[in-house]
């Protein structure tokens, strides 16, 4: 009796052994046998952002003092990811694949602010500052970013950045005629982030009568109340539209709410020439304050 017990045990263990071998055999043999594996190595691709910065330089806040921050114009600018200069404020998120921009507060900023910027500039023609374009010939900026990190102030509220902006510009002729020493005119147009949320000013005249000349001071021109998209996008991703067209600017968040600006002042604005303006324009001088912004799509269209 104890031998036959023994002799059935044995027999099990056997069929035991070769069942398992041969179900691990076929799972080796399936094409699918490294599917799992496959997905683990897809995974860990790197992702990075397909934004054509040819029509575009960048400023950063490296450089000596106010007026030297450092800008690096195409083609340069197209080899960002290895330049050692540009790297600690423009580089790839490879895990997300967007373009990141750095900012905190240095000694070297533009000539006309006291703030640091991580900040793209438009280039009609690469290379070239002089060649931009008027509300008649009109523009149409779509981005889609995130706001990644940011510092907080003594009160415990969210330092403010500009992501995008319209900026205006005299030609030489308009800068010639009032005596100004360089091209610069007002940005029309400046997109915050603030505490989560995206606000939007605009330019208005100070006086709705100042002639033909006067507009072209800066001084003829001044800050609106600004408007509040009421969405909260927080650190989440979102998307930003401008559209200009003769006479009018149309902002839209997430193509779900919209700020339209079709006034006498967009109208008279139609003395500038303008470029757009996107990346982290940091508006803090606070001691270690700091943002990161993220854009995973950036493009520009002209008519």
């Amino acid at each position: 009796m104890i031998i036959y017990r023994r002799t059935i045990f044995n027999l099990i263990l056997i069929l035991s052994i070769t069942f398992s071998a041969t179900a691990q055999k076929k799972k080796s043999d399936h094409p699918d046998s490294n599917l799992i594996g496959e997905k683990v190595k897809k995974n860990k691709k790197l992702k990075l952002p397909t934004i054509d910065l040819s029509h575009w330089k960048v400023t950063i806040p490296e450089g000596k003092g106010k007026g030297g921050a450092i800008s690096v114009e195409p083609p340069e600018i197209l080899n960002y990811g290895t330049n050692e200069t540009l790297k600690p404020y423009m580089y790839n998120d490879s895990t997300k694949g967007a373009l990141t921009f750095y900012a905190y507060p240095t000694t070297a900023t533009t000539a006309n602010t006291k703030y640091s910027r991580s900040e793209l500039r438009e280039q009609m023609v690469p290379g070239n500052d002089n060649v931009n374009w008027t509300f008649s010939q009109g523009g149409t900026l779509k981005a889609k970013l995130s706001v990644d990190e940011v510092s907080k102030d003594s009160n415990g509220k969210y330092h403010k950045i500009i992501i995008l902006q319209i900026h205006g510009r005299l030609t030489n002729e308009q800068k010639d005629l009032i005596g100004q020493k360089d091209n610069n005119a007002p940005p029309v147009l400046k997109i915050y982030w603030q505490n989560g949320k995206i606000r939007v000013k605009t330019k208005k005249l100070k006086f709705s009568g100042v002639d033909a000349v006067g507009i072209l001071h800066e001084e003829a021109w001044t800050d609106d109340e600004g408007f509040n998209f009421e969405e909260e996008v927080g650190f989440d991703r979102f998307q930003i539209e401008i559209k200009v067209t003769d006479g009018k600017m149309v902002v839209s968040l997430n193509n779900s709410e919209f700020a339209v600006y079709d006034d006498a002042n967009m109208k008279r604005w139609g003395i500038f020439e303008n470029y757009f303006k996107a990346g982290n324009y940091f508006q803090s001088r606070d001691a270690g304050s700091f943002a990161k912004v993220s854009f995973y799509e950036l493009e520009v269209e002209h008519k």
